[in-house]
């Protein structure tokens, strides 16, 4: 006698959560002789990145470029080695905002020891604004004057602060926001990546919503172009063209310096 059993067909599989959609683009723009920025675009790992470099021949270009290869690396590492700290959880509880913190303090003593070990590269260092992004949640790291802002529900807001000094002179109360836009000293940053061994990571998070945008960006944009001009222009035109739009933007404005954007729309 003969049965004719079969077993329940297998559940399919749950649907992948769907990636951020992404584009970057960079330029040496029209008074530099060479491009000492760098930019990580890695829908794979969530991790997108900005970094402005500085210093000597060619340490800027160098400190950048080492910069954004260590973190993606210490991050791709982790994910390997404790796949469980990439779990989706709430931003507030979740395991990798230390360790977005940590790849950007590895970063800073990889340049900090390259440039000991070469006299060439002496005293160079970088800006990073690096964000990750783990299921509804972003986690930023931050040194420098470059930016990271978030585009919501028709606004725009810096979510990183800038180590410059004209932003302690306007916190001070010191100047304007007109009178920073044109200081001489606009250029000057209080805090990067690799100049010292250790430096301070700024550390924020925040809960995305679908259809949200961030731009990170080099103060080549942010010198020449206003925040108000990024939140039109993110909003008017097709996601792949926006990096090279904002680029053109700060290049007929004079272009006085390397210019980097990446954008990112949350899914």
């Amino acid at each position: 006698m003969s049965s004719d059993r079969r077993d329940p067909p297998a559940s399919p599989a749950p649907p992948a959560a769907p990636r951020p959609v992404s584009h970057g683009a960079s330029d040496v723009g029209l008074k530099r002789e060479r491009n000492e920025d760098s930019f990580l675009v890695d829908p794979d790992l969530g991790l997108y990145v900005v970094a402005d470099g500085m210093g000597g021949h060619a340490g800027g270009g160098t400190a950048s470029k080492l910069a954004v290869r260590t973190v993606q690396r210490y991050l791709q590492d982790l994910r390997r080695d404790a796949p469980s700290t990439f779990d989706p959880a709430p931003f507030d509880t979740s395991p990798i905002a230390g360790k977005v913190r940590a790849a950007v303090e590895a970063a800073c003593r990889t340049i900090y020891e390259t440039a000991q070990a070469d006299p060439s590269l002496a005293g160079m260092g970088t800006t990073v604004t690096a964000a990750l992004v783990q299921g509804r949640s972003v986690f930023l790291a931050h040194v420098g004057d470059s930016r990271c802002y978030l585009i919501r529900d028709g606004r725009i807001h810096q979510v990183s602060e800038d180590h410059s000094l004209v932003n302690e002179q306007l916190k001070a109360g010191a100047i304007t926001l007109d009178e920073a836009r044109t200081s001489r000293f606009r250029n000057i940053i209080t805090r990067s990546v690799g100049f010292e061994e250790q430096v301070e990571v700024d550390l924020s998070a925040l809960e995305g919503h679908a259809g949200d945008h961030l731009l990170l960006c080099c103060d080549g944009l942010t010198n020449l172009v206003d925040d108000s001009e990024i939140l039109e222009i993110v909003e008017a035109i097709p996601l792949p063209k926006v990096p090279e739009r904002l680029i053109h933007l700060a290049n007929e404005r004079g272009g006085d310096d390397n210019i980097t954007v990446v954008v990112v729309r949350l899914a």
